[in-house]
């Protein structure tokens, strides 16, 4: 089953259910090597599940206190296919390695 780290609106529950149709259940986790920030959402439907017009997005970092919390679900394929499509344009999947060990997907800016 794919991993995916979350840092933002993936952890509210409203957004688990409106984007896989359950409560996800995860555990801590930390990336380091990467800055939280924060972007603009004008997409309707993202606006409406998550409540927030700004959501966090992680950037690359290169100074050694760039880490982020967060937490690590384990998705089907296609759970994973609907966090592909919750998440807008500014967003990118990529996969990164977690402090604990082990790889997850994770969202960052797609620039």
């Amino acid at each position: 089953m794919p991993r995916l780290f979350s840092y933002g609106t993936l952890r509210q529950e409203n957004v688990q259910l409106a984007t896989f149709g359950r409560r996800l259940n995860g555990q801590p986790a930390r990336l380091a090597g990467f800055r939280l920030e924060s972007v603009a959402i004008h997409d309707p439907a993202v606006l409406s599940a998550s409540g927030k017009a700004h959501h966090p997005i992680l950037r690359r970092g290169g100074a050694p206190q760039d880490q982020v919390d967060g937490v690590v679900y384990e998705l089907s394929d296609a759970e994973l296919a609907q966090a592909d499509r919750y998440e807008v344009a500014d967003y990118r999947r990529v996969e990164a390695a977690l402090d604990s060990g082990g790889l997850a997907w994770v969202y960052v800016a797609a620039e």
